[in-house]
Formats: structure tokens, C-alpha cells, sequence
């Protein structure tokens, strides 16, 4: 699991796997390349590296923490 922090330094949502879950666990979209996917499959962000972008890259939303195992 990694979690999606904006530029505050806050967790506002986390992936696991490729799907993209808000805090309350519901599915929001997917990673797929290099974009960040709505569940219909329109491009949200883009992804560079592990930084989060608008699509056009003039803005930073945040990015993708470091992977962390799930407590069982």
C-alpha cells in the first residue's frame, strides 16, 4: 500500500496495487501508466516519478509515499 499525500504533507487517499481508494476505502480510480485513471478511465493526473501532477504538469498535487506492508 502507498499512500497519495498532497503538498500540505496530508494523506487524502493510498493505492494498493494499482487501484486508488479515498480514506474511507472506496475504489476512486487506477494508476495505469503514467496517469492516474477516474473509474471510467479518464486521465485524473499524471504520474512523474512518485510526484502527482495536473494533466498538463503546471501544477503539483502531491505524491505517491513509499510502499509500507498492511497490518493484518
Amino acid at each position: 500500500m502507498r499512500g497519495l499525500i498532497d503538498r500540505k504533507g496530508e494523506q487524502f487517499a493510498y493505492l494498493q496495487g494499482s487501484i486508488l481508494y479515498d480514506l474511507e476505502g472506496t475504489a476512486t480510480g487506477r494508476l495505469q501508466g503514467e496517469f492516474i485513471l477516474d473509474l471510467q478511465g479518464n486521465p485524473v493526473w499524471r504520474v512523474i516519478g512518485h510526484g502527482v501532477y495536473a494533466l498538463d504538469g503546471s501544477e503539483s498535487i502531491g505524491y505517491i509515499g513509499s510502499s509500507v506492508k498492511e497490518n493484518a
